[in-house]
């Protein structure tokens, strides 16, 4: 007996429609959920699929409210008992935010694989179609399980936890510079690697029951003769969270490190990360973030760091149990 796929579509590049198949430019979320269905009739091989229409925007337009529905979705069909898998398309521009998002809020059992396409479904050669026979392949694959959010694109299987785009254009935009890729999966046949060494869904604390918001996290980056006014300015504004994107080990200028004394001091919680593209941002290395009272993001980027931010301030402000959820997930 198929297992039952649910493919809940949001828009972005994988639903896009151009002019031409050989021009650059295109709109994303064009296309809705079925017409990216009849696109790969050969997903009926793989399991019984059935589209959501959730919404239908370009990912750069993703927030807080946007992965509260998307996450309340992935919730409902988590409990429903006609379900196994769950497929989500995305846009390629914030998918590493979603996905680390619903990997620290899902708690069903239920695989969860996201996908995308850096190419319009209207282009020549576009990828969209085999990303998503690939993605339900992964979904429906019993393998899958226990894995965490997945992230299925160009026949890599990525974790959602320190997965990043690298490249504005090529296909094979996607890397996990800091511990590899889970896996990958060629024409549905899929070869796993490793296991997640973080806590994710099912063993993760925090959930998105009673949020109707998330808390402003805002993301400075750090360049020579940078202003602390970047920083001030958030605090002003609302901002109960601030991530750096630093340089080197998630350093900054001499007068930043005065704003951030500030900002600490009125209570907002500051996370170093770092600009760089590998790399972890150790504990009170460069700056001493016991004095200080600053988070150290370890490997997550400043995008990620942002999105773990929100969530455990949902729990606390205190910089030391802000730093052990760091640590830990």
């Amino acid at each position: 007996m198929k297992p039952n796929i649910v493919i809940v579509a949001t828009g972005g590049t994988i639903a896009g429609a151009g002019d031409s198949g050989t021009r650059a430019g295109y709109a994303s979320g064009q296309l809705g959920v079925e017409q990216l269905l009849e696109a790969v009739p050969q997903l009926s091989e793989l399991a019984e699929v059935r589209g959501e229409q959730l919404m239908s925007l370009g990912s750069q337009d993703m927030d807080g409210a946007s992965w509260l529905k998307l996450a309340q979705c992935v919730a409902a069909l988590q409990d429903a008992p006609d379900v196994d898998g769950i497929v989500i398309t995305h846009g390629t521009d914030t998918i590493e935010e979603t996905a680390y998002f619903l990997n620290l809020v899902i708690q069903g059992s239920k695989t969860v694989v996201m996908t995308a396409a850096m190419r319009p479904a209207t282009a020549l050669s576009a990828d969209g179609p085999l990303n998503i026979f690939n993605a339900v392949a992964v979904a429906a694959d019993p393998a899958s399980a226990d894995r965490g959010v997945l992230v299925v694109i160009n026949d890599n299987i990525h974790g959602a936890r320190g997965m990043t785009k690298s490249s504005t254009t090529d296909v094979q935009t996607f890397v996990s510079p800091g511990r590899g890729l889970m896996g990958e999966t060629h024409y549905g046949q899929n070869r796993y690697f490793r296991q997640p060494y973080k806590r994710h869904t099912r063993e993760s604390e925090f959930s998105v029951a009673g949020l109707d918001t998330l808390p402003r996290v805002d993301v400075v980056f750090v360049s020579a003769g940078a202003s602390p006014d970047l920083l001030d300015d958030a605090v002003a504004r609302g901002a109960r969270g601030l991530v750096l994107a630093g340089v080197g080990n998630g350093n900054m200028t001499t007068a930043m490190l005065g704003a951030v004394e500030r900002a600490v001091q009125q209570g907002v919680v500051v996370v170093r990360s770092t600009r760089v593209s590998t790399g972890v941002v150790g504990r009170n290395i460069e700056i001493d973030d016991d004095a200080l009272g600053t988070v150290a993001s370890g490997e997550l980027n400043p995008a990620q760091a942002r999105v773990l931010l929100k969530l455990v301030l949902c729990k606390t402000s205190d910089p030391a149990q802000v730093q052990h959820y760091f640590d830990h997930y």
